[in-house]
């Protein structure tokens, strides 16, 4: 059975960046969405990128953003990825992974995932709804009913995310039967602050072979 797939988003910092390249996770994700506590400026986001390319997969995280937006992040940022966390339609999907030359993800809630088979992506992502009144689409450390997922059999491959942490990520995959994990919050010691311990420790416990 192949290893399973982590990725560490909201990478903020060189500490962070070096804890996760560190901890051998597959991918990494960094944030342009400025209601975030992880959000990025385009120098910032570009260095880490930098820092950080070639070494694992990075994955750019935008909600409904614009072209120029998207335009200017690719220019600079040059991510493997873009990640749609936001109301992104199929259309606008597709016309993002062909105008900009990442590949995309899109982030899908467990009550939208029927709507996975519309998308025309590379990788799927299923995330816990935002609270009512968020600011946010994700990273609220909040965790769905993982046995939903399990059985259920999709196109492409896909991330579980949401409220995961390393204390529970281990029944997360036996209870879903993911083999792709996304991690921000949960390895934090603060909003917006990434903890290289927690970060070794997820990595870890992900990839711990787990019966449900």
């Amino acid at each position: 059975m192949p290893d399973i797939q982590v990725k560490i988003c909201g990478i903020n910092s060189m500490t962070a960046a070096d804890a996760v390249l560190q901890a051998g996770a597959d991918y990494g994700g960094l944030v342009f969405f400025e209601r975030s506590p992880r959000h990025l400026a385009l120098e910032a986001g570009a260095k880490l990128a930098d820092h950080m390319r070639g070494r694992l997969k990075l994955a750019a995280l935008v909600v409904d953003a614009g072209d120029e937006e998207l335009a200017a992040i690719a220019q600079n940022v040059k991510p493997d990825f873009f990640q749609l966390h936001g109301k992104e339609t199929p259309a606008r999907a597709s016309e993002i992974r062909n105008r900009f030359g990442a590949r995309v993800i899109k982030a899908l809630t467990p009550d939208t995932m029927d709507a996975a088979a519309s998308y025309d992506v590379d990788l799927l992502m299923f995330d816990t709804p935002a609270p009512r009144n968020a600011v946010r689409p994700g990273g609220h450390g909040a965790a769905f009913d993982w046995a939903m997922l399990n059985g259920k059999r999709f196109a492409l491959p896909w991330f579980l995310a949401g409220g995961l942490n390393p204390e529970n990520v281990a029944r997360a995959i036996a209870a879903s039967g993911a083999m792709m994990v996304d991690v921000s919050s949960g390895v934090e010691s603060a909003p917006g602050v990434k903890s290289p311990a927690r970060i070794a420790a997820f990595v870890a416990a992900a990839r711990q072979k787990v019966s449900a």
